[in-house]
């Protein structure tokens, strides 16, 4: 028996397997876990009838985290047999544990997701600690796999199909009590001790325990896939998770034929079926691209891998938001809930006020639902002073300006703000194009001036881009740092350049799709394949949700800009079709129209002259072509930021390209994108397409470099 899993018999006959593995912070199923759980049920099997029952616990702060993922992201192809055989292994533990004809209770001491939870399905009996913060479920599906050690195959028997599906496909995430309410728990207890002795009285209760599935005659809740119910909505279900997955996301697909062949079988076979499509994904490119993007490279940037060190950690305590609109409601609304004070100032206070009642709607919400008390949101929106006066930003330590993208609009409120904050205040824009260097100007303080750059809407979307300028000091840059992760965002830290880093790249997504538009390529042809290779929204439809006055206004901007520095613009065949939109009148869905109509009792449709202004029946571009050209371009000029030192990190690459600006999911990010291609291919393709679209397509030197080094990136 090794340490991993302490064996610990007690006078009562009842034995306490405490899962411990030695120098990790959690428990994983690795080949440690295997060789010593292999060892306990040996064990247990030959003392089975000395026993009157196991309980299952850990020796961690967490239950158990799942499988470990520097394992899993090894598995190569030739590797298939040899994991496959592992896994069946693994299963067969988990089977000889609940089939051992004596009661087995999980203790539930701390999360159990993913491969923990599937351990505690293998118990007769689950009591977890009542508390907040331990979470159950099977969150495989967001990194590409699916729960492979019995998760599919005892989740559908236990809830059925229909209601396994959420967990499964969705990797839906629960609390305590509502997992005593869904079923899937049996019991709370308010601390280790109580969890302990509760599971030794229903030991004592029960000395014969069997699985429900393993009692002769038990049916499925709702039904086999061939009962007539059932049958009726797996007509459907796949092609409502095609529209989802667009095909280029394998595990909500397998996971579906997992649940739904295993269901058609018996207990054994389907674990079989599970097993299978467990290494068919665990093998997969697609899996790889993101274990290594939002598992490894997410934690090494939440663990302050851009953050300058050797600075003492800041707790933010009061912000003042300048400008009450979408973006200033979003950022008062997440630092209230973080705890942090916010003053919210605008130039009136029925401005402020209507600010203020974005947050009032999205708690009222919370209320409703009964996932927050009526006194915890008033406590939350007490944090929230709506101001028309720069009085009242005494006291803030930090300052996020978030008014219209007007460089003397924003000097203005910024040096009035700093003056009245704290001495020592971090003075924040949430520009998403100013270059900050040039807003810094205009404060007493460029060293405690950064750029803050939220997305919209702020209070769901996961990433900061933090951008330094020419003179903000480290110690800014740390204060900005440890704010994001205060608000619970993820940080990514770029230079200071036209556009940063996201809206730069971003804008050669847009800038894509219109330009083929004016090729003469098919609208509708443009939007999907948009949403076929992953993208969230088509370029056309965004282009209308930001307005093309507002992008235009942006490019005039720069072009005065660059003006004055001696450079120009570089020309983008999208331009003149912006340009063309505004003659017609159509600068987007503020103002009725744009690429698309907006009715005002339906859904949104391109606008029917797009056809005779613009496309060309003789001219369209091959569909690869164009899926090909929407990736290209974005992972172009991420490589371009990479080589002028905009970014200075892999991780922040992908994770800002991904949480950022939506770029395809399943490729891990714009950098592991050309990585997972291949360099040489990458290289050879973009050429190509260089030569039938334009220069844009041109490889960067840095790529061509490390494509002939064989070096990733």
């Amino acid at each position: 028996m090794t340490d991993a899993i302490r064996y610990e018999k007690g006078q009562d006959n009842i034995v306490v397997l405490t899962i411990d593995m030695p120098g990790q912070s959690a428990n994983t199923m690795n080949a440690v876990y295997r060789e010593a759980m292999g060892a306990a049920v040996d064990r247990l099997e030959a003392e089975k009838d000395s026993i009157a029952g196991l309980i299952l616990t850990s020796g961690k702060k967490t239950f158990f985290a799942g499988g470990d993922l520097n394992e899993l992201v090894t598995i190569s192809k030739a590797d298939a047999p040899r994991f496959y055989a592992g896994i069946l292994e693994l299963k067969g533990q988990l089977r000889r544990l609940e089939s051992l004809g004596k009661p087995v209770v999980a203790a539930i001491n701390g999360a159990a997701l993913g491969g923990g939870w599937e351990i505690c399905l293998a118990c007769h009996h689950r009591i977890a600690l009542n508390e907040s913060h331990v979470q159950l479920g099977l969150p495989e599906v967001t990194l590409g796999l699916l729960p492979g050690g019995g998760g599919v195959v005892r989740m559908v028997r236990l809830l059925g199909l229909e209601k396994s599906l959420p967990y499964l496909v969705e990797g839906k995430k629960v609390r305590v009590d509502a997992a005593l309410k869904a079923g899937l728990l049996h019991d709370l207890a308010d601390n280790r001790e109580a969890l302990l002795s509760k599971a030794r009285a229903w030991i004592a209760a029960n000395p014969v325990a069997v699985q429900p599935w393993d009692v002769k005659g038990y049916k499925i809740p709702g039904g086999t896939p061939s009962s007539p119910a059932m049958a009726q909505m797996l007509v459907i279900a796949p092609s409502v998770l095609r529209s989802k997955t667009k095909g280029c996301f394998p595990a909500p697909e397998k996971i579906m034929c997992a649940a739904v062949e295993g269901a058609q079988v018996d207990f054994d076979t389907a674990q079989l079926i599970e097993a299978r499509y467990f290494t068919e994904l665990v093998t997969g490119q697609v899996a790889k691209n993101m274990i290594g993007t939002f598992w490894f490279q997410l934690n090494e940037i939440n663990a302050g891998s851009s953050r300058p060190q050797g600075i003492p950690q800041y707790v933010t305590k009061k912000v003042g938001v300048l400008g009450a609109g979408m973006m200033g409601a979003g950022i008062a609304y997440v630092s209230a809930a973080a705890g942090i004070e916010v003053v919210l100032k605008d130039v009136s206070l029925e401005a402020a006020e209507k600010g203020k009642a974005y947050s009032a709607k999205l708690l009222d919400k919370k209320v409703a639902k009964g996932q927050m008390t009526a006194e915890k949101r008033d406590a939350f929106l007490a944090r929230i002073l709506p101001s028309a006066s720069d009085a009242d930003l005494e006291g803030c330590d930090l300052i996020i300006e978030a008014v219209f993208e007007d460089r003397n609009l924003k000097a203005k409120v910024n040096a009035a703000a700093e003056a009245a904050a704290l001495p020592d205040a971090v003075v924040a824009s949430n520009t998403s194009t100013l270059p900050i260097t040039g807003l810094a100007t205009a404060v007493q303080r460029p060293d405690k001036f950064i750029g803050l750059h939220f997305f919209s809407p702020v209070d769901k979307m996961p990433l900061v881009e933090i951008i330094r300028g020419e003179k903000t000091s480290d110690e800014t840059l740390a204060r900005g740092f440890d704010y994001v992760l205060q608000i619970k965002k993820t940080p990514i830290v770029v230079k200071d350049a036209r556009g940063f880093f996201t809206s730069r790249v971003f804008a050669t997504f847009i800038n894509e799709g219109i330009a083929m538009l004016g090729e003469g390529v098919n609208a509708a042809m443009i939007e999907n394949e948009a949403l076929n290779v992953g993208m969230p929204v088509g370029p056309l439809a965004i282009s209308d949700e930001i307005s093309l006055s507002l992008a235009a206004h942006i490019r005039n901007q720069n072009i005065d800009d660059l003006k004055a520095e001696g450079k120009a613009l570089p020309q983008h065949p999208a331009f003149a079709i912006v340009d063309l939109m505004l003659e017609f009148k159509r600068p987007g869905k503020a103002a009725g129209g744009g690429f698309y109509e907006y009715p005002a009792d339906g859904k949104k449709y391109l606008w029917p002259e797009l056809k005779a202004h613009f496309e060309k029946a003789e001219h369209q571009v091959p569909r690869e072509d164009v899926r090909d050209r929407f990736l290209f371009a974005q992972a172009i000029d991420t490589v371009r930021c990479v080589e002028e030192g905009v970014l200075t990190s892999t991780a922040d690459a992908n994770i800002g390209s991904i949480f950022g600006i939506g770029f395809a999911a399943w490729t891990g990010g714009a950098l592991q994108y050309i990585n997972q291609y291949g360099l040489q291919a990458f290289v050879s393709r973009a050429r190509q397409l260089a030569e039938r679209y334009g220069e844009r397509f041109q490889p960067p030197a840095l790529l061509v470099e490390k494509a002939n080094s064989g070096e990733l990136f």
